[in-house]
């Protein structure tokens, strides 16, 4: 378990190139939202759900966006601000083949570091970092100034990136960061399980 920090799993994305909720796709038996649940229990001792409205299936605690319209950025504000740990594991809900091996790889990277974000295939996967608690300022400036794109905040903050090389003996095949977006997605993941 990573004691000094809480999971962040979000679900509160509009799915519009999936045409429905991703959260509640199935997958083997499971939907996406609880694959990467019972993931995140496996590494945190406490998880919240980021949604845009209270969802009854969902029996851990939920945060949704102070900001509407806000993506990503806005969940990981309402994360952060809920959080009581130093350190804030943001995971978006349509990555179903998540290793709890990675996840502890990056813990391990974070030292003073604002961010822990991996790099694969040359793009940074801000949706699968760990977040400082003290990066909720800059996200919450970045937020209200207008801006809704992770990414921007990153050159912002102090980010230690993690290279594919440093996670290959973790998750060979870099299945952890195979995302469910769209039909087609889901028929390829439906295929690999």
């Amino acid at each position: 378990m990573i004691a000094d920090c809480t999971a962040l799993i979000l679900a509160g994305g509009d799915s519009s190139r999936m045409g429905q909720d991703k959260a509640g796709l199935l997958l083997d038996g499971s939907t996406l939202l609880q694959r990467v649940t019972t993931t995140m229990q496996e590494v945190f001792p406490k998880i919240i759900v980021s949604v845009r409205q209270p969802r009854a299936e969902v029996l851990l605690q939920q945060v949704c966006d102070a900001e509407a319209d806000g993506g990503p950025l806005a969940g990981l504000v309402a994360g952060l601000a809920q959080v009581e740990t130093p350190w804030m594991f943001a995971v978006a809900c349509d990555m179903p083949f998540i290793q709890s091996a990675v996840i502890i790889r990056m813990a391990e990277l974070r030292g003073e570091h604002d961010a822990v974000v991996p790099m694969i295939d040359g793009h940074p996967q801000p949706l699968f970092a760990f977040y400082a608690k003290q990066s909720m300022s800059m996200m919450r400036d970045a937020l209200a100034s207008g801006e809704k794109r992770v990414r921007a905040v990153l050159q912002k903050l102090d980010v230690r990136y993690v290279d594919e090389a440093e996670l290959r003996n973790c998750d060979p095949q870099f299945r952890s960061f195979i995302d469910v977006d769209t039909p087609h997605d889901l028929k390829a993941a439906q295929e690999l399980k």
